[in-house]
């Protein structure tokens, strides 16, 4: 019997848009990402962390300590909503 993966729901749709985000904010390509995290002692590839920011691959928390840690941020930024910006700083985003 075959079983179903179990969907990424909101918070793991928030996560991916995160980690995205906050990578681009540092100025990191994936595969910078992914070699920080493997220095951190977690093994990543940057087709993973692709897979991740695209929710085609479930954030455990393992990887989102990881992560997190690279990124130089509380694992919890990850999770939280994004600050709103007023509509003025949004020019050129």
């Amino acid at each position: 019997m075959a079983t179903r993966p179990v969907e990424i729901g909101p918070a793991g749709l928030h996560t991916a848009r995160a980690i995205e985000r906050l990578r681009l904010v540092r100025g990191l390509t994936q595969h910078q990402l992914a070699a920080r995290c493997t220095a951190l002692g977690r093994p990543m590839t940057n087709t993973a962390l692709s897979r991740t920011e695209r929710a085609r691959r479930r954030c455990d928390i393992d990887d989102l300590v990881t992560i997190a840690g690279a990124l130089g941020i509380p694992a919890t930024t990850l999770l939280l909503p994004f600050p709103s910006v007023p509509s003025g700083d949004r020019e050129g985003c």
